[in-house]
């Protein structure tokens, strides 16, 4: 069954929409041997630009081998050693003699081991034999460059959710181990591509520690062209015989800053709402439905937000930039120019704004600006 428009899981081919000089940029890094970290606000496509270009690197004859694995419930360094090196043996082996083996071949001297009864009950192919140290990080870590090394292709590893490292305990040593590794392999055909939703942790980690300086190129993704994303809209409509005005997606696509995945979505619950000539009323119907599947969380959002936290998120919305001014401070009541800081800190922890180069601030999530402008601000 053909979707036109599919929200639920990454898109190549011809639902892929823009990004074309990404999809380049990555796919020749990636052949090169080179690490990579994409980070942007949950549902921005980065899953979507890998799988792109992973296919067209498969299209164009190029050899590697391919691991994922996700940092999404790791909160110790024994799951993270543990679960990479799993993901990266799953991806290579297949059988439980071949586990066994690879374990035996690969990690001797360390305390993993492959335990039968434990592979027959839970599946797990790694167990620990002894409390892990970090040794044992490090012969996980430089595994995969030592296997690209001896099968003489490429082996990229994708690691999903990668801000959660810090949370870890021992992150920053964790972080500190993992770049002295990427060093040391630096000659070595094997990529990680680091993929991260929370931007500040992200920032955190590339920028503020400054990890993984000199050994990982930062990808930015740019906003896909309004042409297109009213393009891809209006054919999609057109697959089960509907029209809809570009004028009225083009007021779509600005308010969701271009976000595909909520285009997409608004665009699907539109589908089912419509028959023949889209218009305006189906449009505002849509839209009141997607808010309400995400109001619950952006209610939540707000209720963990104090007053002063409150206060400084209507200075961003209605377009103030010079938080620590006299002027703010009074009108909002930020009490501050050191609580001002502290807001701003928080906020940015949150992952509810952050700010570029410039200082300048920014609400993550379109629909959530939207929402709080339209249903808790009553700005306009």
């Amino acid at each position: 069954m053909e979707i036109p428009f599919n929200y639920s899981s990454p898109v190549t081919g011809k639902y892929f929409i823009g990004r074309k000089k990404e999809v380049v940029i990555l796919s020749n890094l990636l052949s090169q041997g080179e690490s990579v970290t994409i980070y942007s606000p949950p549902k921005t496509g980065k899953n979507s630009l890998l799988q792109q270009s992973l296919l067209k690197m498969k299209t164009s004859g190029k050899a590697f081998s391919f691991c994922e694995f996700s940092l999404t419930n790791i909160r110790s360094i024994g799951d993270f050693a543990t679960g990479l090196a799993a993901s990266i043996i799953r991806s290579l082996a297949t059988t439980p003699d071949e586990y066994e083996e690879f374990i035996r071949k690969y990690l001797s001297g360390t305390h993993f081991v492959f335990d039968p009864e434990q592979f027959e009950s839970k599946g797990s192919i790694l167990s620990l034999n002894w409390d892990i140290d970090f040794d044992d990080v490090r012969a996980v870590l430089s595994l995969p460059y030592r296997l690209s090394s001896e099968r003489n292709g490429n082996l990229i590893i994708t690691i999903h959710d990668f801000q959660n490292i810090l949370l870890a305990e021992n992150g920053d040593r964790l972080c500190r181990t993992f770049d002295s590794v990427m060093k040391e392999y630096a000659n070595k055909l094997c990529s990680f591509v680091f993929l991260g939703s929370e931007v500040n942790a992200m920032k955190e980690i590339f920028v503020h520690h400054g990890y993984f300086h000199k050994t990982v190129s930062r990808l930015e993704m740019e906003d896909i062209d309004v042409r297109e994303v009213i393009d891809f809209a209006v054919s999609g409509f057109l697959t089960s015989g509907k029209v809809v005005d570009r004028d009225l997606m083009l007021g779509i696509c600005n308010l969701f800053h271009g976000n595909i995945w909520y285009i997409s979505h608004f665009c699907s619950i539109c589908d089912s709402l419509s028959k023949g000539y889209i218009m305006e009323p189906v449009l505002i119907e849509s839209l009141n439905t997607l808010m309400s599947v995400h109001e619950p969380a952006f209610k939540s959002a707000m209720n963990g937000l104090t007053t002063f936290q409150v206060c400084l998120l209507r200075a961003v919305l209605e377009g103030n930039t010079r938080f620590s001014s006299s002027e703010v401070i009074q009108k909002y009541g930020l009490n501050s120019s050191a609580n001002v800081r502290r807001l701003k800190d928080a906020l940015c922890k949150k992952e509810i704004i952050t700010f570029d180069d410039k200082d300048s601030p920014r609400i993550l999530d379109p629909l959530f600006e939207y929402w709080l402008s339209k249903k808790y601000f009553h700005i306009n």
